[in-house]
């Protein structure tokens, strides 16, 4: 066998292995809550490195666990055409990209499906493998689950702070009550902290934060009731 042909049986191998293991692993993530995540992971050795005490924070709450306004928050602050599309955004990706050709400060177009699909399967970063396997995944779990779960799996796992990740830890660590009674503007102000939420405070926000919460909330009065 001609070494060529040897190359291509292993990338043929590489692929359907790739393939069956990844459908296998969004499929089972359908029904079983994912454990951990890399991000989880890293952020902890990364307080390791820094000499805090290793911390991951999270208490995983069933979708009718989770307060109404911490759902509407996160959809009026992160991807307001959540329930209309199919993974992708493709305006806010576009606003994105003729942003950021004027802005030193890079803003992304990413919807709560892809920021879904990167935290429950892939590892952080920009590289083109990277986003092109978060758009991989994002097609994956748009076919494979409902928003719902989309929704529910996005407020257990993405990050919220310091070693917090999910809504109960947020709720319990910032306002020190269960997520499932976060008011509006609570919710808001979790909301508001995203996408860098080691950076941002919930309960001692900037100008810039308090700006941002007045909008979400200004956004969830629009949106109506979430038909999930």
């Amino acid at each position: 066998m001609g070494i060529f042909k040897l190359i291509l049986r292993f990338v043929k191998i590489f692929v359907i292995a790739f393939v069956g293991i990844s459908l296998l692993w969004v499929l089972l993530y359908r029904f079983i809550n994912p454990p951990v995540t890399w991000l989880m992971i890293e952020r902890g050795f990364e307080r390791k490195a820094a000499g805090k005490t290793w911390k991951i924070d999270k208490d995983w709450k069933d979708f009718d666990e989770i307060s109404i306004n911490m759902k509407k928050a996160a959809v009026a602050g992160e991807d307001q055409a959540f329930l209309e599309h199919h993974g992708f955004d493709f305006k806010a990706i576009e606003h994105a990209i003729k942003k950021n050709q004027n802005s030193h400060k890079i803003i992304g177009g990413s919807t709560i499906s892809q920021q879904t699909a990167k935290n429950a399967f892939l590892w952080q970063g920009r590289s083109w493998l990277r986003k092109g396997l978060e758009a991989y995944f994002t097609m994956l779990i748009e076919a494979m689950w409902s928003k719902k779960r989309i929704m529910e799996v996005y407020l257990n796992i993405i990050e919220m702070g310091d070693g917090i990740y999910g809504a109960e830890a947020a709720a319990q660590n910032y306002f020190h009550k269960p997520a499932a009674n976060l008011t509006k503007r609570e919710a808001a102000a979790i909301a508001a902290i995203f996408p860098s939420p080691l950076k941002r405070s919930a309960t001692n926000p900037t100008k810039f934060l308090r700006h941002r919460r007045y909008l979400i909330i200004k956004n969830m009065n629009r949106l109506g009731p979430l038909d999930f």
